[in-house]
């Protein structure tokens, strides 16, 4: 797979660790940046990973900043977008199977690297369900949908 990878500066450190588990993982990583600890504003990052996953230039995308609120915020504002903040493994696993989640947002200042490892990995491995789940991610596209503009 390909995933874009977005952080702000309170996401940095952490952006970086998990660029290594997704090389690790075989897969194919497009940074957006940011390229330092120095304060940026994270959606300048977060928009532009969303974007690349929704026009089909990678699979997937993952966005970090000191909570992970913002990114994913950011991230959703995008059209086809469905990021999940996600702090734990269980909800990495079930935002995959039964929400079809793209972009994966984390909070550097919430998770460790340790345990933000884990959900990259478990995200990342985890295949959607489909079946009532296809219905219930329609409704969510069939609303963007009838409410653009």
């Amino acid at each position: 797979m390909k995933i874009a990878i977005g952080s702000d500066h309170a996401g940095y450190a952490l952006k970086e660790d998990i660029i290594n588990v997704i090389k690790d993982l075989g897969h194919e990583v497009k940074d957006v940046g940011c390229d330092c600890a120095d304060s940026v504003d994270y959606a300048d990052y977060g928009i532009p990973a969303a974007e690349m996953v929704a026009n089909g230039e990678v699979d997937r995308g993952i966005v970090i900043c000191g909570t992970g609120i913002g990114m994913s915020i950011s991230a959703n504002k995008v059209k086809g977008i469905r990021c999940a903040l996600v702090h734990d493994l269980f909800s990495a696993k079930a935002t995959r199977e039964h929400n079809d989640s793209n972009v994966l947002a984390m909070g550097e200042r919430v998770v460790g690297p340790g345990l933000a490892q884990e959900i990259a990995k478990v995200w990342l491995s985890t295949e959607f369900e489909g079946g009532r789940h296809e219905r219930r991610i329609g409704k969510i596209a069939e609303y963007e949908t009838k409410n653009e503009g």
